[in-house]
C-alpha cells in the first residue's frame, strides 16, 4: 500500500522558518519525481517546487531564494526548507510523487504565517 505523509507544518511568525518533510512508502522512491504544492484558502492548488530523480530542482518564482527542496533516497523522504516566510505563504502544503502512470498525493500539512 502506497503512503505519502507530510509533516512539519505549523504556525510561525513572518520571517521565520519551517522544514516540511514528506515520507513515501510502498513505492520505489528513487524513481519518482517529487513535488510540493500549496493551496491557500479559496484558491487553486499551485506548484511550489519540484525535484527530479537526478536532483534537479525548480521553484515557483515567489519562493525562489527562500525555499529549498531536497530529497534523501535512503530515507524515502523529500524536504522543503522554507525560510523568510511571509503571510502569503499561508496554505496547506501537499506532497506529490509521480512516475508515470503513478501519481500519489499526501493529505497535506498546514502552514500558517502570522504575527
Amino acid at each position: 500500500q502506497v503512503q505519502v505523509v507530510e509533516s512539519g507544518g505549523g504556525m510561525v511568525q513572518p520571517g521565520g522558518s519551517l522544514r516540511l518533510s514528506c515520507a513515501a512508502s510502498g513505492i520505489t522512491f528513487r524513481m519518482y519525481t517529487m513535488y510540493w504544492y500549496y493551496q491557500a484558502p479559496g484558491k487553486q492548488r499551485e506548484l511550489v517546487a519540484s525535484i527530479t530523480t537526478g536532483g534537479n530542482s525548480n521553484y515557483k518564482d515567489s519562493v525562489k531564494d527562500r525555499f529549498t527542496i531536497s530529497r534523501d533516497n535512503a530515507k524515502n523522504t523529500v524536504y522543503l526548507q522554507m525560510n523568510n516566510l511571509k503571510p502569503e505563504d499561508t496554505a496547506v502544503y501537499y506532497c506529490n510523487a509521480r512516475f508515470h502512470p503513478n501519481n500519489y498525493w499526501g493529505q497535506g500539512t498546514q502552514v500558517t504565517v502570522s504575527s
